[in-house]
């Protein structure tokens, strides 16, 4: 795994987290206030969660006079969607060629295989 998509994996493993990126998701940019009123946690928890977001590129934090407003970036989203893109065709073929594998038995031990007559 690449390091962008595992910090995404890593950051949105929080559920707090993840709701905080729904929220921005929605809403657009948003406050640490706005985000607590939505959220159950205390505005320090969001400034918390958002570090943890901002360091996995997922979000960037602008400010606007005596606050902070956070907004989602969608680039970090789309290397780890590329990630699990590429290991689901990997598990796609190894599936594809296992039933190749399990239908090319059956039919060998149908036609190949001898009856004896006990």
């Amino acid at each position: 795994m690449n390091d962008a998509a595992g910090a995404v994996f890593a950051a949105l493993a929080d559920p707090t987290r993840r709701e905080v990126v729904r929220q921005l998701a929605a809403d657009g940019p948003l406050t640490a206030t706005q985000l607590a009123e939505r959220i159950p946690v205390s505005r320090q928890a969001i400034a918390k969660h958002f570090t943890a977001l901002e360091e996995a590129r997922l979000a960037t934090a602008t400010r606007v006079g005596r606050e902070s407003r956070y907004e989602l970036r969608t680039e970090p989203f789309a290397e780890a969607e590329a990630w699990m893109r590429a290991i689901g065709a990997s598990w796609d073929r190894r599936l594809h060629a296992f039933k190749r594998f399990v239908e090319g038995a059956g039919r060998a031990s149908v036609s190949g295989g001898r009856r004896s007559g006990r």
